[in-house]
């Protein structure tokens, strides 16, 4: 697992946007997702940073009856979106994994 954060260089100082603050905004716009929860947050996520690139993987819980690819889709949706508005890195990638059902 990995949670690389991200310095932004600015005229006046540095910004630092640590992974475990990267982490939580996944989490949080992936729950957001109707039907969606984040499986481990802390073993199911991985947050990369590369040269101002994020890529994102997550395992979720579904609701049982959800329309499983909508779903994936509408989480990959709210993560990227998320983290361009918040951190201005570019996403390269929000790979989902639907691990299991709940009622």
């Amino acid at each position: 697992m990995s949670r690389d954060g991200h310095t932004i260089e600015a005229a006046g100082g540095t910004i630092r946007i640590e992974g475990d603050a990267l982490s939580g905004l996944v989490v949080t716009a992936a729950e957001l997702v109707d039907g969606a929860r984040v499986r481990r947050p802390r073993r199911g996520l991985d947050v990369s940073v590369q040269d101002g690139r994020v890529r994102v993987s997550v395992e979720l819980v579904a609701r049982y009856g959800a329309a499983l690819p909508k779903l994936g889709t509408a989480v990959q949706t709210g993560v990227s979106e998320a983290l361009s508005a918040a951190t201005g890195l570019a996403v390269d990638a929000v790979d989902v994994a639907i691990e299991e059902l709940e009622q």
